[in-house]
């Protein structure tokens, strides 16, 4: 069944945009490919919050990164707005910070792991449109590894082959992974540690890269916290692409409204899943959470 996404783009015009998601991701991968395993080239940046207290940190790499992935998109899309975790809202001149198609990168989503020599961060390219996300790119440029989504169409991985979340029926045989406790208010552990003692097992690592091992069919459940719309936009095509199930902690539909007029959460609670039954079952210890 065609999506209304789908119904509005020629299939021209969609190969076009994963062209050119496809070469912003290169870009980004040759940038990282410079600095990877190369601690003397790589300085850690603070992120401070309003208070004056350190939220996040970054390197010197993601903006060089991000750099990379928005020349390439105003190369071929001038009159395309770009929202980036690290420089934020790209402008036209004559534009303000609303348009049809948005594009929101995180050019390393798992800083962390980048800094530390572990090849399983990633860089997120999503595409926009009236603030639904129509394409999505994962790329893992040590590994070789990307995902790309596109609304209405199946998932591919770096070899343009189909891929397919696998059959999981019963909470209790699921594997789920999460990249850190860390990252819940002590209310969402708790709703997490409700979840943990129904299955298989939970496994803490990975960040982005769990997201192309959810739709090729290697894990079963992510749950999240503490996310940004550049943290999780890209995965929508991907997952649903490969039959999967991807929404907030509530059961509500993920949404970021493409405009700095827009007052977004602070951060997204996400749940994702390769089957249909784990995700509602998974989703009745984590509602109703109230976030701190």
């Amino acid at each position: 069944m065609n999506t209304i996404q789908e119904e509005q783009f020629s299939h021209e015009i969609l190969d076009e945009f994963v062209r050119v998601a496809n070469k912003a991701a290169d870009a980004a991968g040759r940038v990282i490919k410079e600095f990877f395993w190369k601690p003397a080239l790589i300085q850690t940046i603070n992120k401070y919050d309003e208070d004056g207290l350190i939220v996040e940190q970054a390197t010197n790499v993601d903006r060089l990164v991000e750099d990379a992935i928005v020349s390439i998109i105003l190369q071929n899309f001038p009159n395309h707005l770009i929202f980036g975790e690290e420089g934020g809202w790209y402008l036209p001149k004559d534009k303000d910070a609303a348009a049809d198609f948005v594009w929101v990168l995180d050019p390393i989503d798992g800083t962390t792991s980048f800094e530390n020599g572990v090849p399983l961060f990633g860089t997120l390219i999503a595409l926009l449109y009236k603030s639904k996300p129509i394409i999505g790119a994962i790329d893992q440029p040590i590994l070789r590894d990307r995902w790309v989504g596109v609304q209405g169409r199946a998932a591919m991985d770096h070899l343009g082959v189909p891929v397919r979340t696998r059959s999981c029926e019963q909470l209790s045989r699921a594997t789920l992974y999460a990249s850190s406790l860390l990252h819940f208010s002590d209310q969402e552990r708790e709703a997490f540690n409700r979840v943990t003692d129904k299955i298989k097992e939970p496994i803490f690592c990975a960040e982005c890269y769990n997201y192309g091992l959810l739709p090729s069919g290697f894990i079963d459940v992510i749950v999240q916290s503490y996310l940004g719309p550049y943290d999780f936009l890209a995965f929508i095509p991907i997952i649903e692409g490969a039959g999967g199930v991807v929404t907030d902690c509530d059961c509500e539909k993920l949404h970021w409204e493409a405009s700095s007029m827009y007052k977004a959460p602070k951060y997204y609670r996400i749940i994702a899943a390769g089957d249909a039954q784990v995700h509602q079952d998974a989703l009745i210890y984590l509602k109703n959470v109230k976030k701190e």
